[in-house]
Parts: structure tokens; sequence; C-alpha cells
């Protein structure tokens, strides 16, 4: 057999199939290693999403699980169970689900288990991942050197070049990003807001222009950041004062809405237990009366049966008598004769049961009433502390346009001055008058009856208010707070000269004015059926309050109810 020649031509198409051969396999296997990388690195973002609690969004630190199956950080869930306690039902910052008490908190032990695994797999604090290019070993990189495009330790930092051509950076594997992409120079300079290299200024797109280097373009950046930092420091600053106030004023709500649920709950306690009471007192009455009656009846039901005994010993005597063949005995037998008589000549009548009382329902209606009505006055002063049942007008601050009763409990417009005597407390040009009581504290209501005619305000003023001037119309001045009723049938507020108009139509006579001092509550309300409620001013009250109004036109009039 002939030994085929091995010509070089068919060598190096040998050598280069091998080669192609190789490199497609070296290929392969460095785009398996990418993806396993980047499945690997997808994975553990996953794996982080997973651990990571929904409140603080860091890895779950003593996780716990609510009864719905979420899994929150013991801490933060706890912090935010605390803001909800008193404000209504617990819920699940993730589903919202409701619970309504505290939720137990059983810690996830296997899920801690896995976040402090997974915790301790990721790199200390400090170490990027990037390792020293000389060491054999991983070591941290703290610095990379643009120039060498080696990343460094600690060890090998100190042996490292100082001159300024070995720029040191934070640690970093992706040095191309540090260079020019047309020259693969290092940037050195900075121009049109671009990082240039020194090719680009000499031979480049930026030849001629005016350039800086890198380091003192940063500075000029740092120090118009630095000015930026500067304004806004105060902006972070109020918005942390009012991040304060809004937590101040969350505890506030929190702490008034636990007294209100106390108080509430104490109210309804004591409700219970007066009706109880009264119950008791009520079925005590009805059975007293049930006693005396059945003592009565029992009585008469003794009397009667004597009688139906005794007559019944006649009828048993009279028949026999009537079987008797004998007429003589017959005759003679006296014990007979009145009910013979009776029967033979005079009128016979019925046997009436005696009239006996029955259970008094009137006097039971009546305890009942009183007594529900009593709890009711009651649960009313609680609900709105002392009521205000004594007011009465303050003559001397009446408009002379203002007709006062004799009790001093109501007011009408006057078309002709009514001529007061002077007085500084008197109000000069309009037609208003205030009350004689001021609350300087606490929680009060009264009501008024109002007009259909005319115009009327009604509502509450500082006893500073201006006595003369525009300014001293109620709600005109920041010393007052005002329920208007206008000649076109409508409402309005109106405090410190602004007006809001109310969408309801006037519908009731009777306004009630409710006023919650400490609070800054003042409220009003049509007394309809149901109740509506007008508005309610809120601000910080620090002049006792007088009760006040205003009158205008024909038939206007106003009256404090008891």
């Amino acid at each position: 057999m002939s030994q085929i020649p091995t010509t070089p031509e068919r060598v190096n198409s040998q050598e280069y199939k091998v080669l192609f051969v190789f490199d497609k396999r070296e290929r392969s296997v460095w785009f398996l290693v990418q993806l396993l990388f980047l499945l690997s690195v997808m994975a553990a973002a996953d794996l982080r999403d997973e651990l990571s609690c929904s409140i603080c969004l860091s890895i779950y630190t003593d996780p716990v699980s609510l009864p719905c199956a979420h899994n929150f950080c013991r801490g933060c869930i706890g912090r935010v169970l605390g803001t909800q306690e008193g404000s209504g039902p617990y819920s699940c910052p993730e589903c919202r689900q409701e619970f309504k008490e505290h939720p137990a908190l059983p810690r996830n032990r296997t899920l801690g288990n896995i976040a402090e695994r997974f915790l301790s797999a990721q790199p200390e604090p400090g170490d990027t991942g990037i390792p020293c290019t000389y060491c054999d070993s991983h070591v941290p990189a703290v610095k990379s050197c643009l120039m060498c495009e080696a990343s460094l330790c600690n060890k090998h930092l100190r042996m490292h070049s100082k001159s300024a051509e070995h720029v040191l950076t934070q640690p970093t594997d992706s040095f191309m990003e540090r260079k020019c992409s047309v020259h693969h120079k290092v940037l050195e300079f900075y121009c049109c807001e671009t990082c240039v290299c020194v090719s680009c200024c000499l031979a480049g797109e930026h030849r001629g222009h005016r350039v800086e280097l890198l380091s003192e373009a940063s500075e000029k950046k740092k120090e118009t950041l630095r000015k930026v930092v500067e304004k806004l420091r105060p902006e972070r600053e109020e918005t942390e004062r009012g991040a304060q106030r809004l937590q101040e004023r969350r505890r506030e709500v929190a702490e008034k809405a636990a007294g209100e649920t106390e108080r509430v709950t104490a109210l309804f306690r004591d409700i219970r237990e007066q009706l109880e009471a009264l119950e008791k007192r009520l079925l005590s009455d009805i059975s007293s009366q049930k006693e005396k009656l059945s003592l009565t009846l029992t009585d008469l039901m003794e009397q009667l049966e004597i009688k139906k005994d005794e007559l019944s010993r006649k009828i048993r005597h009279i028949e026999e008598l009537c079987k008797m063949a004998d007429p003589l005995t017959v005759l003679q037998e006296r014990e007979s004769h009145g009910a013979a008589d009776n029967e033979g000549g005079r009128e016979r009548h019925d046997i009436k049961v005696p009239a006996v009382g029955d259970l008094d329902v009137d006097l039971i209606s009546e305890t009942l009433l009183t007594g529900l009505a009593a709890i009711g006055t009651g649960v009313k002063g609680r609900i709105y502390g002392q009521e205000a049942t004594d007011l009465l007008l303050d003559i001397k601050t009446a408009h002379n346009c203002v007709s006062v009763s004799g009790d001093r409990k109501s007011a009408s417009y006057s078309k002709t001055e009514l001529h007061y005597p002077q007085s500084p407390e008197r109000f000069q040009h309009y037609a208003q008058a205030l009350s004689r009581r001021s609350f300087p504290s606490g929680r009060h209501y009264w009501e008024v009856e109002v007009s259909e005619s005319g115009m009327w305000g009604v509502g509450v003023a500082y006893p500073s208010i201006e006595r003369g001037g525009y300014q001293s119309c109620i709600g005109e001045n920041n010393k007052s707070w005002c329920l208007y009723r206008w000649d076109d049938d409508s409402y309005s507020v109106r405090h410190d000269s602004k007006d809001t108009d109310l969408p309801h139509v006037p519908s009731c006579r009777r306004i009630r004015i409710w006023l919650d001092y400490e609070a800054g509550r003042l409220s009003f309300y049509e007394m309809s059926e149901p109740i509506r409620h007008l508005h309610t001013f809120t601000a910080t009250f620090t002049e006792p309050l007088h009760a006040v109004f205003y009158l205008y036109g024909d038939g206007a009039s106003v009256k404090f109810l008891k």
C-alpha cells in the first residue's frame, strides 16, 4: 500500500480543523460559564427578593409570621401593629387582612435559618468581590490602577507606583469604561460635559477646545453640588420638622382615640348597668303588684269555695226532700224555706265575683319612661359635657336695633333704635349681642331657635372682639366664628373674612352649637330628623368664648332654648 503523502497544505488544513474544533469547544464552554454565572446572579437576586422584608426591604431579621402567612421582621411588624393600636382592627401590611385582636407573632425558624445562611454567604462589608490581581488566593482589592489595569490589595498597593500617571480608583473590573472608546487611552480631561483622553484633545473631535483636568472639573462640580446641598438642607430640616409634627399629631390622634374608646366603653358599661338596674326595679314592681293581687284573689277564691260548698250542701238536702214520699216531712222542713221562697216568689240575683284591681300598667310605663329619660339625660351630659342651660343675653352688649326679651333668653331685630344706655361693650354698627356667660374651657353645647324670615347668624366670639367698624361683624375677624342664614334660604360659615357656602338648604328652626374648647372644635347641627351636621371649625382658642348672634331684616329673631 502506498503511503499517502503528507503535504503542508493537508497538514495546515488538519491543524486548522483541530484549532477550529478546539476554538468552537472553548467558545461553548465560555458561553456555558457565562450562562451559569448569569443564572446564579439571577437566582441570588430572586432569593434576595424572597428573603427581603416588605417593610424595611432588607433581609429578614428574626422573621415572624402573621395568621395570613405573610412574613416580616419582628421589629418591623411590631412597629406597624403599634401604630394601629387603638385605631381599629389590626391588618397585614401585605394583603390588608384584618385581625380583631393583636395577632400572635410566632417565629419562622426555617425562614430565619435560610436568611442567616444567605447573609453569611454575602461579601463582608468593604469586600467588593473584586480580588487582587497579584495575589494567588482571593484577597479583596481596595484600589484599582487605571494605568496598569490591575486591582490591588493593601499589601500590593503599598508597593505600587505613586506617580501621577497611575490613577487609582475604587476597585473595578471594568477598566474599559475608564478609557476612551475611540483611542483606548485613559480619560484624563473634561470637555463639553464629556470625559476625553489626551488624543481627543490633540487630534480628535475636541481639538482646540478648552479642556479641564478631570480633577479640576470634578472640584467645580463638587462645589456646585455643595451649594445644592446647602439649599436642600433647610428643606430637609423643614421636611423633618413636618414629619415630626405629623408623628406628634399621629401620637395625639392615637391617644385621643384611645381616650375616646375608653370613654365610650365606660359609657356603654354604665348605660348597661343603669338599664339592668331599671329592669330589676321594674320587674320587682311588677312582681310586687302580682303578689299583692294574687293574695287578694286567693282570699276571694277561698270565700267563694266556702259559699260553693254551702250551696252544694243545700242542694243535696233539697234533692233528698224531693225524693221523700211523706208529705208531712217535706212540709215541716224549715231549712229549705229560703230556697223555696226564692224560687217561688222573689227575683233571683246572680252571684257576682267581687271586683279585683288589675296590674297598674300606667305606673309601670311611667316608671319605665322616667327611668329611660333619666338615663338619657345623664348620657347626654356625659357626651356633651356641661349643658349650657343658663345662657342669657348680655344686654350691655346688645346693639340698639336688638330688642331683648325680659327673661334675656331671646332677641329680635328692631327697625327703630331702642336707645340703650351708652356702654363701651355695646356693638355700634351691627345688630349683634354676646351671651353673659363665657366658656374658658371644657365641652359645652347649647341650642337656639331661629326665625324663618330675615337674616341671622349664630356662633362664638372672644370678649375682645371690636365693637365698632367693619371688623366688628362676627366672622369678619379672627376673633369670631359664625354660621349665617341668608334671605335667599342658604347657609354659609365665616371666620376671619373667609366665607364658605354650605350645600344645605335650611330645613329646621332649631340649631345646636357644640364646643370642645381644648380640642379646638366648634360644630353646628340642624336638629332635624335625623340630626344634620352643617359645619365644623377647627382652631386653637386663646380666649374665653361667648355665644354671639347677628340679626337683620323683618322677623329676624333668635332664642336660647333650655
